[in-house]
């Protein structure tokens, strides 16, 4: 089922063309839909026969579902760095996985996908997952928190100040806590136990009353303050009003998404949900414990595949679904145990079978991983006005997103902007079948360059594979053909150092 055709596909417009006017003189809305840790083979389209996905499958049925396209890293923060910014993260200090108390890592002055809307006078909102830090000195989770998403290009924000094993685990909307109470202020460190005398609501330590984890363990790095019955990263007082509950993640951000639709029916609006699930520590409201068989992992892809139902439901009610461009993919391959997360998965790390499931498909390796697994992610795009249902083999990098959403709206990106984003509007759309001629891949050690069905990973061990005919990378001809090899690798030096925007 791996081999599936590539199929061909027209549309109105062609190579080049804007499509930006309805009949109204406005362009499409525009749903980004991404899901945390979902591997290629998570979802029943491509692959997963143990976790049901109907939702999903039924978009890809209505879509042009990729077979080959891919985040930009094989973790969370430069992926979603990455996506925002047209702009490969190693080009940037500090944007590896962002710590909880992190500052922001794009700058208000970079353009973003959101500015691109917004200056197309769309109305935008990300909801869900940031995980790009927040304000530009210490965080004071008791005040106003700025800059964050409103400076580079939201209109609205309703977060997850980094992840859900991260304090504080609280949301944040329009630069404040949600629901904090003045009396029971937050304190938050990384590294270090909070004295006595700080004022705010205690919490169990994991370490000193293990007794009070009452979900699962995580490793010594997941060992600080307990909420929720969950071990996390770091410490926390204070704030007993504002923590969210882990089961009901899902729900809150999917009421959220909901707000910001009804609320800019009219259009044109850009939304940017940025789901929680499947990222660990994975505790889905019980409504979807058990429908899986792969534990709470597949548990949690379930809730996943719910909160992307309810998004399209919403707006088939509203009557936005055919004039709706809808993007569904994921920041980074698939992990099994997480942060030492002990939540029932029997496979550790990254890649492999766990229980006859593959969540990565038939790709080596997984998140943090350079291999295919790491980055090759489940993409579908639904656009029904423009877009015929299919297959796409085509190559695709979630870089070129912004590149190519800026040749829908007809608007020309500011010079320096943006150095790894391409136009590949006609591949997002499925006019195009081969795509890219380059995309690149990293990890937080390890750059890769693709070119056509070649791989070339860097590294004091390089590494070579071509894909037609090895997809799971397991037969490295670096010592075969060091002639390729080397011409691989200064095309992976030219586009480190120019752009792939500047050097194509």
């Amino acid at each position: 089922m791996w081999l599936l055709p590539v199929l061909s596909f027209c549309l109105l417009a062609g190579p080049g063309e804007a499509v930006t006017q309805d009949a109204a003189g406005r362009g499409p809305n525009v749903v980004i839909i991404y899901g945390d840790d979902v591997g290629y083979g998570d979802v029943g389209v491509y692959g997963a026969t143990k976790i049901p996905t109907p939702r999903i499958d039924a978009l890809a049925a209505q879509g042009l579902r990729f077979t080959d396209a891919h985040c930009a890293a094989a973790t969370c923060t430069p992926s979603r760095y990455t996506l925002l910014t047209g702009e490969m993260a190693f080009r940037k200090p500090g944007t590896g996985i962002a710590h909880g108390l992190a500052n922001m890592l794009i700058d208000p002055g970079q353009f973003t996908l959101a500015d691109l809307f917004q200056q197309a006078g769309y109305r935008t909102a990300v909801i869900g997952k940031w995980h790009l830090g927040l304000d530009d000195e210490a965080i004071d989770w008791n005040g106003r928190i700025e800059p964050g998403p409103e400076a580079i290009g939201f209109d609205h924000h309703f977060i997850l100040p980094a992840t859900n094993d991260r304090l504080p685990c609280v949301y944040v909307e329009g630069g404040r806590v949600v629901n904090l109470d003045p009396a029971d202020p937050i304190t938050v460190r990384r590294g270090r136990r909070i004295p006595d005398e700080v004022p705010g609501t205690v919490y169990p330590d994991a370490r000193l009353q293990p007794e009070a984890i009452t979900a699962y363990p995580g490793d010594a790095a997941h060992s600080g303050t307990v909420i929720n019955g969950l071990g996390r990263i770091g410490y926390m007082r204070g704030g007993m009003a504002a923590l969210f509950r882990d089961e009901d993640i899902a729900d809150d951000l999917v009421r959220e998404a909901g707000k910001f639709i009804r609320g800019h029916a009219g259009g044109p609006f850009f939304l940017f949900f940025s789901a929680n699930d499947i990222h660990a520590p994975r505790w889905p409201h019980p409504r979807f414990r058990g429908v899986s068989d792969q534990g709470l992992r597949g548990d949690a892809m379930v809730s996943f595949d719910w909160s992307v139902g309810a998004i399209l439901e919403l707006l088939e009610k509203e009557g936005l679904a055919s004039d709706t461009l809808v993007i569904l993919t994921s920041d980074n391959g698939p992990v099994y145990i997480d942060g030492g997360y002990l939540d029932g998965c029997e496979t550790k790390g990254s890649g492999g079978v766990d229980r006859g499931h593959r969540a990565a498909g038939p790709f080596r390796g997984g998140k943090y991983k350079i291999h295919e697994g790491g980055t090759r992610v489940p993409f579908i795009v639904r656009w029904p006005e423009r877009v015929r249902p299919g297959v796409s083999g085509a190559l695709f990098s979630q870089a070129d997103l912004l590149g190519s959403l800026a040749q829908l709206l007809g608007r020309d990106l500011p010079e320096g902007a943006a150095a790894d984003s391409r136009d590949l509007l006609p591949t997002l759309l499925g006019k195009d079948p081969k795509g890219a001629e380059h995309i690149l891949t990293q990890t937080h050690r390890t750059r890769a360059l693709r070119r056509g069905s070649l791989k070339y990973i860097g590294g004091d061990e390089p590494e070579l594979y071509d894909l037609s005919k090895d997809p799971g990378e397991q037969d490295n001809l670096i010592a075969v053909r060091p002639d390729l090899a080397a011409e691989l690798a200064t095309e992976l030096s030219k586009y480190a150092g120019t752009g792939l925007r500047g050097g194509s």
